[in-house]
């Protein structure tokens, strides 16, 4: 008979009452679990407050991620309500003249390597259609802007922008007309644009049509990309349920010395961490709605969000409040088996067995096998991808690693002796408790395994969705293409790029059509091929042209290709007359002087082969031209301060709707390069959860250990011993760590890229991934020393 079995013994002749039921029993323990998570005292209400916000870091992440698709869904949504209706298929199909219909021009441009998007508009009647978030339509020299580009444009030190968009400001584009608070768009208005003069009209806006299906790679891209991001947070999930275990096992011991059987211990143990666990999901919906009003004004890799967007999806929302209390009780109920709870002290069983390793391999072996089993995905037959086999593989692999981890570290620091006094208390410390250690830095570990098998298969896809575009930007760094700025302007617009502060050469020519002229019958083709003036240094960057003299004249064959030789031969006759000119109007007809050399075309800075006619600005007045354009490709001194916005200023001059492109030896897809865009963003908040969780874990343990601290202090043990060692606790789990995330995230991004059918480029790619792990455990190590200095005091002993 137990201390509360006599006190609650029936007096002699009354019956013995019935114990309760096992339900009942269940409920009743769980209950009196709860109470002690709640009215702990000051110290429960600390343990129980750490668990909470480890949990509600998670849970805010969680909901964060269940609100994605929502977001995106809206983004799309009103990307496409702003989209012009098409008319047609052809995008040379203008709609028809009413007065509802507008005629537009894209004028997006680029300022400090951001993307400024704009359109000049002019109105055909009294009631033209407005983009959506537009109150009225821009009147001419007026333009209405997003918040973002308004705040940008009052800046100071942004001078240059305000001379390229030199239009008053009349008013503020919605939030529904912008795809994110961040946005920067303008809508500005004009009269004398024309369909002639480079405009397009439109009808409406609201384009229905959907986006082009992902590719089956991105698909698995996609779905690595949800996986390595959410792993890490159950991992923390999972780890914040435990913290105060020691002090939880103790008091567990003193129940059981008033007469608790181990059932219920483990039942009371489950009621705490239950507590803890629906507290952390309130914090972590606070956090959540908190953080969601503050949203649009953070801006991470560019990319921003309303707040009305981030809207969880119910059916997940409903899975995390289900499945984060019930992993809670779980994880303390398996945690629970390693320890034996005795009315007189703890046991736990790992230190005299020892953790055993075949277990812990088969998971990752599983993850690898599931994933051979997906088999090999075709980039081509766009076959239909099964992505819950991939993230099952996935998952099972990194959550293999983390179980890995303990096992690790105990073999290691069991075999470590000796050493400096900050080595031994850390090591000693290590051998004591590994499982707290492992369990703080297997989230940095699933994160970083993960992200080097992300890494290697952006690697390996490199080539699949990054063109090499065969543009040298070492000859010129930018390029302009007008169709708006024809004759004498032609000219003009060339020698204003030259003017342009910071310019050092101008591949500018003027370009016409020239034919051989004669009458033809309807479905025949005149012989025609391009007339290109220039000067003779210009010429030279196009053609393979020795001695020239302004004046000159030259007949380009394109190299290698007979055939189109032969053709600009019929349409470029030496001594005879050509017509130049297209698209209607009276041609200018002019003699190609009998003496032109026939030279080899050059392929200039954008990549493209020149061929036909080519003349000096001295053989032929340029300004005279029916149907000119202007080319002008633009070498720059980089170190002239803002000189690539000088030079944009002067294309916006010389033609708001020029085509003014950046020359990049590789284009990358914008599918692709938005899925890295979005891995940035989802590991830059995985990031900072990592870090606020392992300083929660590395206080919460600190705090377990005030006592052990105060007391080492009280001997005469130096604050600098103690504070090497805590950092010596840290950095043997995070270098075991670090080398099974390596291990693990070069099988992992092996076994992918096998599945894509590429094979790995680099295996060096986990070098800056570990270093950016290991910064971050210094980083938390170093926030955590105040907190150990102050408990590094001799009152700590005192006790009640």
């Amino acid at each position: 008979m137990t201390l509360l079995d006599s006190r609650t013994a029936p007096a002699a002749g009354q019956d013995r009452p019935q114990p309760p039921s096992r339900g009942a029993a269940t409920l009743r323990d769980l209950g009196l679990g709860i109470r002690f998570a709640a009215a702990g005292g000051r110290e429960g209400w600390i343990r129980t407050l750490l668990t909470a916000v480890g949990v509600g870091l998670g849970v805010a992440l969680l909901l964060l991620a269940s609100s994605v698709p929502h977001m995106l869904d809206e983004r799309s949504a009103r990307d496409q309500a702003r989209s012009e209706t098409r008319i047609s298929d052809s995008p040379d199909t203008n709609a028809p003249k009413s007065d509802t219909s507008v005629v537009r021009i894209n004028t997006t441009t680029e300022y400090h390597d951001r993307t400024i998007e704009g359109y000049l508009m002019r109105a055909d009647g009294p009631a033209p259609v407005r983009p959506p978030g537009l109150d009225r339509f821009p009147g001419a020299e007026e333009m209405v802007v997003s918040p973002a580009l308004e705040e940008l444009l009052a800046a100071p030190g942004n001078e240059l922008l305000r001379e390229r968009l030199p239009y008053e400001i009349t008013g503020v584009i919605g939030d529904a007309g912008l795809r994110s608070p961040g946005e920067l768009l303008y809508y500005a208005g004009s009269d004398t644009l024309t369909p002639a003069s480079g405009g397009h009209r439109v009808a409406g806006y609201g384009d229905p049509r959907e986006g082009d299906p992902l590719p089956p790679l991105l698909i698995v891209l996609t779905v690595m990309v949800c996986v390595v991001l959410l792993v890490p947070v159950a991992i923390f999930i999972a780890t914040a349920v435990r913290f105060g275990g020691d002090r939880r096992d103790r008091r567990l011991a003193a129940l059981r010395l008033v007469g608790a059987d181990i059932r219920s211990t483990r039942r009371i143990a489950a009621g705490e961490a239950l507590f803890g666990a629906a507290l952390g999901l309130l914090i972590g919906l606070a956090f959540f709605l908190v953080g969601r009003q503050f949203v649009g004004a953070v801006e991470i890799w560019d990319v921003s969000a309303f707040p009305a967007d981030l809207v969880p999806d119910p059916l997940l929302a409903v899975l995390i409040t289900v499945a984060v209390p019930l992993t809670a009780v779980l994880v303390t109920l398996v945690a629970m088996r390693s320890v034996v709870i005795e009315p007189l002290g703890v046991v736990r069983r790992g230190r005299d067995r020892g953790r055993r390793l075949w277990w812990r391999l088969l998971m990752p072996a599983a993850g690898l096998a599931v994933l051979g089993f997906t088999g090999r995905v075709d980039e081509y037959t766009y076959e239909p991808v099964n992505p819950y086999l991939i993230a099952t593989g996935a998952v099972l692999v990194l959550v293999g690693l983390a179980l890995l981890l303990p096992w690790l570290v105990e073999a290691c620091v069991n075999r470590l002796r000796g050493g400096p006094v900050p080595w031994q208390l850390a090591t000693r410390r290590l051998q004591l408790s590994s499982g707290a250690a492992s369990r703080a830095v297997s989230g940095v570990t699933v994160a970083v395994a993960g992200a080097i098998a992300l890494q290697m298969m952006f690697a390996a896809m490199n080539a699949d969705f990054n063109r090499m575009t065969g543009q040298d930007p070492s000859r010129a760094q930018f390029a302009g293409y007008s169709e708006n700025v024809t004759g004498r302007a032609a000219t003009s617009a060339i020698e204003q790029f030259r003017a342009t502060e910071g310019v050092e050469m101008v591949i500018g020519s003027v370009q016409a059509y020239a034919s051989k002229p004669g009458v033809y019958a309807e479905d025949d083709v005149p012989p025609t091929t391009s007339l290109t003036i220039g000067t003779c240094a210009t010429l030279r960057e196009l053609a393979r042209i020795g001695a020239c003299e302004d004046g000159d004249t030259f007949v380009v064959h394109p190299p290698g290709d007979k055939d189109m030789s032969a053709w600009v031969d019929q349409a470029a006759r030496k001594g005879k007359v050509v017509e130049i000119g297209s698209g209607g109007g009276s041609p200018l007809r002019w003699t190609l002087p009998a003496d032109s050399p026939t030279v080899e075309g050059r392929i200039d800075p954008m990549g493209d082969t020149h061929y036909g006619i080519m003349a000096t600005t001295g053989a032929i007045d340029a300004g005279t031209l029916p149907g000119a354009q202007i080319t002008a490709q633009v070498r720059v001194d980089r170190s002239v301060p803002d000189v690539a916005e000088h030079v944009r200023n002067t294309a916006a001059r010389i033609d708001p709707g020029m085509r003014f492109v950046t020359l990049d030896s590789v284009e990358r897809d914008r599918q692709y390069a938005s899925i890295q865009t979005g891995l940035q963003v989802g590991a830059s908040v995985v990031l900072l959860l990592i870090a606020a969780s392992m300083l929660v874990s590395q206080l919460e343990q600190l705090r377990e250990r005030r006592r052990l601290l105060s007391v080492l202090v009280a001997f005469g043990t130096r604050r600098t011993t103690l504070s090497w060692s805590v950092l010596w606790q840290t950095t043997v789990p995070v270098v075991l760590g670090l080398a099974v995330a390596v291990a693990g995230g070069l099988g992992l991004g092996a076994t992918l890229a096998w599945m894509i059918g590429k094979s790995v480029s680099d295996w060096w790619l986990f070098l800056p991934l570990t270093g950016a792990g290991a910064g971050l455990i210094l980083l938390v190590t170093a926030l955590s020393l105040p907190s150990l200095w102050r408990l590094m005091r001799p009152d700590g002993l005192r006790t009640e």
